[in-house]
């Protein structure tokens, strides 16, 4: 008798009583593969991260006067305050949301091509995870890069993301680390939701259209529309979440307190102050993201296939 091996699914099917098909189910990916691609991502778009923090926490108006008092005060350099704590974030809280997303798929039956309500479930659930184990990280590169926006008797010059944490502990207590931990869970549940989810359902969607196939432009088309809905989703969250962190000690605020003042002070459109930054930073991450990990993922097929 002979024998045909064949990739995927699960088993040993006779075929026509002469041959057999070995069906082989394929092996996971690494679970922290989605953190290296948002690593790598957050690497290259920390400049308009850094702005982002800097406007939604000070009252710059624009990105470009923004990015021009950075240049201005810190030089081209400047524009990278704040990268270790941007790995120590990504290292943290997206090798979690990815894992978890997987995870969260499985315990709910979901998969690429399920409705989006149950992708969005998923998406959640992670969410939920990842924004409360990362939050000391989301703290660090808040504060990391809003330091120098600050006068310089207010700074907090933490010399990396380590020294920044054990400083943190030191001087403010165990619970620094979750300052804000609140409206950043709510922010890693809508990102989630909205990101990883409407990737998932804009790539199977574009896929059954018959225009696509499963390659760099789907990836790319994909990607930039998850973007968009991540950005408008996670405004208000995200504005919350920058404003509460960026605050140190007798300056912190409850989240009421917070949303009251900035009310009173600058109306409801508060919540999408620095809309356009938070696009042109989080459409550029999300695609470099997704396209680079769907690499990383044909990276480890190769490597599989070769060995």
């Amino acid at each position: 008798m002979s024998s045909k091996a064949v990739e995927d699914p699960a088993a040993q099917v006779p075929l026509n009583g002469a041959a057999t098909v070995m069906i082989r189910k394929k092996e996971p990916y690494p679970f922290w593969l989605g953190g290296v691609a948002a690593t790598i991502a957050a690497s290259i778009t920390h400049p308009l991260d850094l702005t982002k923090v800097r406007l939604q926490a000070t009252g710059d108006k624009r990105m470009v006067d923004s990015i021009k008092k950075t240049v201005r005060t810190a030089g081209v350099r400047g524009l990278f305050d704040g990268i270790s704590g941007t790995w120590f974030r990504q290292l943290t809280y997206s090798i979690c949301r990815f894992w978890a997303y997987d995870e969260s798929k499985k315990l709910i039956g979901a998969d690429n091509k399920s409705p989006p309500w149950k992708l969005a479930m998923a998406g959640c659930m992670a969410g939920g995870i990842a924004g409360f184990v990362g939050n000391p990280g989301e703290i660090l590169m808040v504060r990391m890069q809003g330091d120098f926006a600050k006068p310089p008797e207010k700074r907090l010059n933490y010399k990396n993301a380590i020294d920044g944490l054990f400083r943190m502990v030191r001087e403010e207590g165990a619970s620094s680390l979750s300052r804000g931990v609140g409206p950043n869970v709510f922010r890693a549940v809508l990102m989630n939701a909205s990101q990883l989810a409407s990737y998932d359902f804009f790539k199977s969607s574009l896929l059954a259209s018959g225009y696509f196939q499963d390659n760099i432009y789907l990836h790319t088309t994909a990607s930039f529309a998850a973007g968009t809905v991540a950005t408008t989703v996670c405004s208000p969250a995200d504005v919350l979440k920058s404003r509460i962190m960026s605050a140190s000690g007798a300056e912190g605020k409850s989240t009421m307190q917070m949303i009251r003042t900035s009310m009173k002070n600058e109306g409801a459109m508060f919540m999408f102050k620095g809309w356009l930054p938070a696009w042109t930073r989080l459409q550029p991450t999300t695609m470099l993201i997704f396209i680079t990990l769907e690499q990383l993922k044909l990276a480890v097929d190769w490597y599989r296939a070769d060995v």
